[in-house]
């Protein structure tokens, strides 16, 4: 009975802790992210800065004026989509330490986008 024990002890530690380290090698990337979008085209605008929050590898917006969700892997690639009002713009990139860079297409628009962590 006593081998039983140590070894059902030693099969939840083996699943135990890769779950713990894959949550936390999915939070290197959490806080708060400043992220300067370009457009390739003048009819587009010249650009824009947005604030969003990354949590557990989720992201959110942190302003009221545009929504942002999306996903950074473990890895860093991120795909995130923002939105306000009627328009809508999903972006591709990836993220390594606290910075961050990408490509973003919207239904008429193009254009790329650089993060840094604040």
């Amino acid at each position: 009975m006593n081998g039983f024990r140590k070894g059902l002890f030693a099969a939840i530690v083996a699943i135990a802790v890769p779950l713990t380290q894959a949550g936390a090698a999915t939070s290197t990337f959490d806080g708060t992210w400043n992220v300067r979008i370009s457009s390739s085209s003048e009819t587009c605008g010249n650009g824009a800065t947005v604030a969003i929050g990354i949590n557990n590898g989720q992201i959110a917006s942190s302003s009221a004026a545009v929504s942002a969700s999306g996903r950074v892997a473990d890895a860093g690639s991120i795909n995130v989509t923002l939105s306000t009002g009627i328009k809508r713009a999903v972006g591709f990139g990836r993220l390594s330490g606290a910075s961050g860079s990408g490509t973003w297409r919207g239904a008429l628009c193009t254009g790329t986008w650089t993060a840094e962590r604040m």
